[in-house]
């Protein structure tokens, strides 16, 4: 099974339950800046219940939990979906725009929400530094592209780009 088949999937099981969600992480910044390989997908989805939406993917997904995240994969697939369940995200959806993710038109985080998306991310401290590398590069891989950004970067975070 390859990654398209386990997006169609996700996608079509959102739009069956009328689950409203945008693209976030960092496919989100692939839509705004040079895109770079990556076999995630985050999304924030608009849901009254996590537990409820949880309960409804397992029936159809394979799906681990995790503090912050649903990570969501078929058998045979190497793209994984993570539902992001921090609640500070959930304001992403009303303000998404339509963009290229994969190939296909979705809605993701509008790009001064990506921005704040990796910022929580770069400074979490119980992020593995590789992460938060990453998080890092995208955030400068943002700035480079829209320089208006910039101030919108803690000071802390600015003396780490590269």
């Amino acid at each position: 099974m390859d990654q398209e088949n386990l997006l169609e999937k996700v996608l079509e099981f959102l739009r069956q339950h009328h689950i409203r969600f945008c693209v976030i992480g960092g496919q989100a910044v692939n839509a705004y800046a040079e895109p770079l390989v990556s076999l995630d997908l985050d999304i924030v989805v608009a849901v009254d219940s996590m537990d409820e939406l949880e309960r409804l993917i397992r029936a159809h997904f394979v799906v681990h939990r995790f503090p912050h995240s649903l990570n969501i994969s078929l058998p045979g697939s190497a793209l994984r979906v993570q539902i992001q369940t921090d609640e500070r995200y959930q304001s992403f959806v009303e303000r998404a725009e339509i963009r290229e993710v994969l190939g296909l038109k979705l809605p993701v985080a509008a790009l001064e929400d990506v921005l704040q998306g990796k910022i929580w991310a770069a400074s979490d401290p119980e992020r593995r530094g590789s992460k938060r590398q990453k998080d890092l590069a995208d955030i400068a891989r943002l700035i480079e592209q829209y320089p208006h950004l910039k101030k919108l970067v803690p000071p802390e975070l600015l003396g780490k780009l590269v």
